[in-house]
């Protein structure tokens, strides 16, 4: 590889992780803000349901055109043009809000746009990943992206909760600008594409990288993906409601319960390095939910003092899953379509998150938060397990590759194609 390609590549691995934090944290600090303000004002899970439905619903129309804009336009441009839209929806907000239009309306309509602006960004995103990280850094770089996105998200509520309660929820909404601004100028930094990229070529969509034992059917590896992001934004949903409307805390307390798993994605980071060396994506995947599932049944039921170690622990398991779901995902896709790929995952996930949504929300609201989150995990195990029998079936179908390493039990299933 020529030195300057080189340089380029390298330099992108080290901008596209904090652009990626940045995003995730002013985003969410933005959503959760203004979930607060809504459980504030009706206290009901539905209430925080229907905005996040409102988030949740024209990603999922979208998605799939906007992932095949993604194969189709330069992304690092695609990416900064998200970040400049992102920013003036979210200044929108305060000044509707000075304005004196109705909370609800402005709240609504501002979290609207920036859903489209992300609608663009997930597939823009793992487009540019593919595009420009070398092959034999991709698993790294997805952990390390993961844990970045993830973290802001969660981090995101420690913040965004501290700040409400010091400074109010206006000055979040601009700081949410100046964070779209930021990973802006880390992207645009990034440089244009390299005269070759990193990402190994792919001349049809049935070709597979070097050493591919088998091909695995797409759908379950979108399937598991996809189940993470509904635990984890309807999880967000339900926090609120149990700390704030059960539990009668302030968002200072939210805060702290989302510091804690926050620090279980960065354990989980570190726990997934090592553990990668010795098990496949695919175990990983499936014993990281099944932990999670378990944490988010216990959750409700021991007050604040035993929430705190619960989401901690919880957050390690389901950040290690989301590792190795999304390392099985983008290494399945070849460059050409990966826009596309991650487009229809994105799809799924946010058409799922709007039907768990409403279904968790109506059971809570009829009962209390502890049915709520046992009907999350019963419908987070269920989404895992189906996807498990089914690429476990089509394993044991299929011949035994003839050298196994460490890695053997998913190495095939990273090096999958879309078929």
């Amino acid at each position: 590889m020529h030195p300057h390609n080189d340089a380029r590549i390298r330099r992108a691995e080290r901008l596209l992780i904090p652009a990626t934090f940045i995003t995730s944290l002013g985003n969410n600090i933005q959503l959760i803000a203004a979930a607060l303000l809504l459980v504030r004002a009706e206290r009901t899970m539905l209430a925080v349901g229907w905005l996040f439905i409102a988030v949740a619903a024209p990603q999922a129309v979208l998605s799939p055109f906007f992932g095949r804009l993604a194969d189709r336009f330069d992304r690092r441009t695609l990416w900064v043009c998200c970040d400049l839209a992102g920013a003036l929806a979210a200044l929108a907000l305060p000044v509707g809000l000075a304005a004196g239009a109705p909370t609800n309306v402005v709240v609504y309509a501002a979290n609207l746009a920036l859903a489209v602006v992300a609608t663009m960004f997930v597939p823009v995103s793992a487009g540019l990943i593919k595009e420009r990280v070398r092959p034999t850094e991709l698993r790294r770089f997805n952990a390390n992206y993961e844990i970045a996105m993830q973290a802001g998200m969660l981090l995101s509520a420690s913040v965004g909760g501290f700040a409400v309660q010091w400074f109010g929820a206006v000055p979040l909404f601009a700081f949410n600008a100046g964070t779209f601004v930021a990973s802006a100028v880390c992207v645009f930094a990034v440089g244009r594409r390299p005269a070759h990229p990193a990402a190994e070529p792919v001349t049809g969509p049935h070709d597979a990288p070097a050493g591919a034992g088998r091909r695995v059917a797409t759908g379950w590896l979108i399937l598991l993906y996809a189940q993470g992001s509904v635990v984890v934004t309807v999880f967000n949903a339900l926090l609120p409601v149990l700390v704030v409307g059960e539990l009668h805390r302030g968002s200072a307390v939210l805060g702290l319960v989302d510091a804690l798993g926050g620090l279980g994605f960065l354990l989980a980071a570190a726990a997934y390095r090592l553990v990668g060396r010795r098990f496949g994506d695919l175990r990983i995947a499936l014993t990281g939910f099944l932990l999670c599932n378990g944490m988010l049944i216990l959750q409700p039921r021991y007050g604040v003092a035993g929430l705190m170690p619960l989401v901690l622990v919880g957050a390690c398991g389901f950040g290690q899953a989301r590792i190795a779901s999304r390392a099985l995902l983008l290494a399945s896709a070849p460059e050409h379509r990966i826009g596309r790929v991650f487009g229809v995952a994105n799809a799924c996930a946010l058409a799922g998150t709007v039907v768990v949504m409403l279904v968790v929300a109506t059971i809570t609201d009829h009962s209390d938060t502890r049915y709520g989150f046992a009907t999350l995990a019963a419908i987070s195990l269920l989404a895992a397990a189906l996807p498990a029998i089914a690429l476990g079936s089509r394993r044991a179908r299929e011949p035994e590759p003839s050298a196994h390493g460490p890695d053997s039990d998913s190495g095939d299933l990273q090096r999958a194609v879309v078929s």
